[in-house]
């Protein structure tokens, strides 16, 4: 293990957090070093069924064990959203860097206390929106934006939905879930990729949807539809859906004043290795109204390789930022601590929105 390796720890030892193991065990300068959750059993059994050989990988039966190793350079907080700005702020204060799983906040508040303990401490933070860092996102800032097809956006139509089984409905509390539900969980990709499509220009409106919102028996937010205005020299709308209630969906649509593009998996691509998105530039329809003037552009991106999956090359940008503040050759990069401000504070509008009986919120 040379000193370029990031030294990485688990605080929390949930199902999906295997995925990030296998990211990690693929990578050539990041390791797992140790892992913890409240359940000391749950932690073993994680360990086995990932292949982390208690040789080289330390076993904690709390949070409180790892954070105090202090060979461990940055944890990975996957723990319910409940508890992330807590241990978080705790692992910020041990000189961790922090890359917690989305949301990594109940509200703006909570992120606030996060930002404030890793500035001051000199800790990298980044959130696991892990469709930011695909070359396939890169790749359409720069055909579609960058090089003008697109021009001024005018509107966005985004949705993140998962059907969940009717008899845990009524399992998704507000202490699993924080008190935004739906809109916390599933909302924070489509609401964080209308900001993408934006530049993060804020909204100035948002409104939820009156007949989208859907609710279980303890008040739990499982559907909701919004609304986002956003004011400048032509104005862009967006409109955003998540739901627990409908069959998987994760489509993405930008219509500009020139161009428009679009995809139906921008959170997770159908296949690993490739993804695609398509694109029109100058589209009208044919003489008489019996076609279009064209048909749509493909544009294929490889991530074939066991490093260009999006979620190995988030792990590298991670890695790269958190090496050059321990080099010394830089700070802590606010970019992504913004971002993820940036995307709650819509989330929560929403979510007040919907608590006001779906009035406007403005920004």
């Amino acid at each position: 293990m040379g000193d370029n390796t990031l030294r990485i720890g688990l605080l929390g030892c949930i199902r999906f957090a295997s995925k990030f193991v296998r990211t990690v065990t693929q990578s050539s300068n990041a390791v797992i070093i140790a892992i913890s959750d409240p359940s000391i059993e749950t932690a073993n059994t994680f360990a086995a069924a990932n292949n982390l050989s208690p040789e080289t990988v330390s076993v904690y039966g709390s949070y409180e064990e790892l954070l105090n190793d202090p060979r461990v350079d940055a944890v990975y907080l996957t723990m319910l959203v409940t508890q992330r700005a807590k241990w978080a702020v705790t692992a910020a204060e041990k000189k961790k860097h922090l890359l917690v799983e989305k949301p990594p906040a109940q509200n703006a508040a909570e992120i606030d206390k996060i930002v404030e303990a890793c500035e001051s401490n000199g800790v990298q933070f980044m959130d696991g929106t892990i469709w930011l860092h695909h070359k396939r996102t890169v790749n359409i800032r720069e055909t579609m934006f960058d090089s003008g097809l697109l021009v001024d956006i005018r509107h966005m139509y985004s949705t993140m939905t998962t059907l969940v089984p009717e008899q845990v409905l009524e399992r998704l509390t507000k202490e699993a879930m924080g008190l935004a539900g739906a809109i916390g969980e599933l909302g924070w990709y489509p609401i964080g990729a209308a900001l993408w499509a934006m530049s993060y220009q804020m909204p100035v409106s948002v409104k939820a949807l009156p007949s989208s919102v859907a609710t279980n028996s303890v008040g739990t937010i499982l559907s909701c539809s919004a609304s986002l205005q956003f004011g400048s020299t032509e104005t862009a709308t967006a409109i955003v859906h998540c739901s627990f209630l409908s069959q998987l969906s994760t489509d993405l649509a930008i219509s500009g004043s020139k161009g428009s593009t679009h995809m139906n998996d921008y959170v997770i691509p159908y296949k690993e290795d490739t993804a695609w998105f398509e694109y029109t530039s100058g589209a009208k329809f044919a003489e008489m109204h019996i076609g279009w003037n064209m048909m749509p552009e493909r544009v294929t991106v490889d991530c074939s390789g066991t490093e260009e999956s999006q979620e190995a090359t988030m792990l590298r940008e991670f890695v790269r930022l958190v090496q050059g503040i321990k080099r010394g050759d830089s700070e802590a990069d606010p970019r992504w601590q913004e971002i993820s401000k940036k995307t709650q504070l819509v989330v929560d509008a929403v979510k007040k929105s919907v608590d006001i009986g779906c009035e406007v919120v403005y920004l």
